[in-house]
């Protein structure tokens, strides 16, 4: 009987411990006394700089980019790096698996429903202090979200969609520690402003018909598959043989 308890006891805190971190982290927090970006810096720009830079150099681009680009594919559950120096052309710097995502194929649509957004998005911001290590908040919904879900009477489409660390996520794009301490200090570095995040349920650049994707979904995700198509098409087809 003690032993059972026992081990009730250590499975449910290391439940609580992966799953509660939303719950815990804040008062962890409050403990230990919050931490800035330049903290972060400190803390693992040396490290993350160092292994970007060897990324930047396989590629044969420059480091640091005056741009970047973060793609997102659901199918294959990867977020691509490319970054551009100044106006030349995106170069494919890194792949980094995603470690976790929940839902399926297809967009957002309402808050709860444990999706990943698709979509073209911007960040917002970069978090320090995120229960999930780092992380960066996607302007998730966009005009284009904000558009379609009034028009379906969705008054509630979600909110607080982030790129973080850790190995969890319910609606956001988890990259493990490591990706993410690289991908917070490389945006941190070009700034936000010159970040582009596309998410896909596929490779739309390279994949020309769209309607088996487009099956069970509303009408206008055709119109969000095809500006996604658009966008991809430069990194993806054009001179990439």
């Amino acid at each position: 009987m003690i032993q059972t308890l026992i081990a009730t006891l250590i499975c449910s805190s290391f439940l609580f411990y992966q799953y509660g971190r939303s719950i815990w982290h804040p008062k962890y927090l409050e403990l230990k006394g919050k931490r800035s970006i330049e903290d972060v810096v400190d803390l693992y720009g040396e490290q993350a700089e160092t292994r970007l830079q060897e990324y930047f150099q396989r590629a044969g681009s420059v480091y640091p980019p005056a741009r970047i680009t973060l793609i997102a594919f659901k199918d294959t559950k990867t977020l691509d790096l490319w970054a551009s120096p100044d106006s030349q052309p995106f170069n494919l710097i890194h792949s980094y698996p995603i470690k976790g995502a929940s839902g399926h194929l297809g967009p957002k649509l309402r808050e709860g429903d444990k999706q990943v957004p698709e979509g073209i998005y911007t960040i917002e911001g970069l978090n320090p202090n995120s229960s999930y290590h780092l992380s960066m908040k996607l302007n998730y919904p966009n005009s284009f979200d904000w558009k379609y879900a009034k028009m379906e009477g969705r008054n509630t489409p979600g909110s607080n969609i982030f790129i973080h660390g850790k190995t969890l996520s319910v609606g956001c794009l988890a990259m493990g520690d490591k990706a993410i301490e690289e991908l917070f200090i490389l945006a941190n570095t070009v700034g936000i402003d010159n970040i582009e995040v596309l998410i896909a349920p596929t490779n739309l650049g390279i994949e020309a018909n769209l309607e088996p994707l487009l099956k069970q979904h509303p009408p206008w995700v055709a119109d969000l598959y095809k500006q996604l198509q658009r966008k991809l098409q430069p990194y993806y087809v054009l001179d990439r043989g």
